[in-house]
This record gives C-alpha cells, structure tokens and sequence, in this order.
C-alpha cells in the first residue's frame, strides 16, 4: 500500500529548495550548489539499493528534482550493508569513507524528515543492516 507522500500539495520548487538549504545548513557546506552536489550523490547511490514498492513510494514522496537523482540508475543486483553503502559513495564522489559518511546521514536524515516515518521505517527494514543510522535513526539488534 503505497500512502499520499508528506509533502504532496507543497509546491515542488519549494520542497526541492527547503531540502537543499536544510543539507547546506545540517551539513555545514559552503556553498547551494555543494548541498546540491551532495544530495543528488547520495540519492543515486541510495536509488541502487532500494526496490519494489519501497522505491517507488519514496520516488512518489521526494520532489520532482530529489526523484530524478534517485532514479537515475537502476537498482543493484546486489544490496550493500550500510558500510558498503558508505564506501561505495566515497568511491564515486572521490570522497574518503568519514566525508561520505557525512554526507549520507545529512542527506538521508533530512530526507527521512521529509518522507515521515512510516516510509523509513519500510526502507530500514527492506535494506541490509547499517541504514537505519544514515537516516537518523537508532539500529536495534537482537540480543544473543
């Protein structure tokens, strides 16, 4: 079941706007263009692990701009854990692990806070372990 995303009927240009200054603030970057930079990395890194239905509820949720980013690739074969996910995003943006992993938690945690948490909670639960820290949230394990 696939809900109406948080923001529908806000404006898309206002969405696409108050996320880019939420990771230029959160993030600390310097400049528009590096928090846009850094969204659309990180969004078309996570658009090649997310599938099915969870792929295309978060597509429907993100503004028209954030969705492009996020479906610019098609989805791995393979999902990576959260540590490769980080990895594999400082191996396309030139980045070291620590940077990429900045720049994942600021994006995807403003996302998250864009989406609402139902949606997240899917995503979290859908990918291998070592996501539900990059959206802000605490990551449970059972104990042994």
């Amino acid at each position: 079941m696939i809900h109406e995303p948080r923001n529908a009927g806000a404006p898309q240009d206002a969405t696409w706007d108050r996320l880019l200054e939420k990771i230029r603030y959160d993030g600390a970057y310097p400049t528009r263009e590096r928090a846009e930079d850094t969204l659309r990395a990180v969004l078309t890194a996570l658009g090649r692990q997310v599938t099915g239905d969870e792929r295309v509820a978060l597509a429907a949720a993100l503004p028209r701009e954030a969705a492009r980013a996020f479906t610019t690739e098609a989805p791995a074969l393979e999902q990576l854990g959260g540590a490769g996910f980080v990895y594999d995003l400082a191996l396309r943006t030139a980045g070291t692990p620590a940077t990429a992993r900045w720049d994942a938690g600021v994006v995807l945690t403003a996302v998250a806070g864009l989406v609402g948490d139902e949606l997240v909670t899917r995503l979290v639960r859908r990918l291998p372990p070592g996501y539900a820290l990059l959206f802000g949230r605490a990551e449970l394990a059972p104990a042994a």
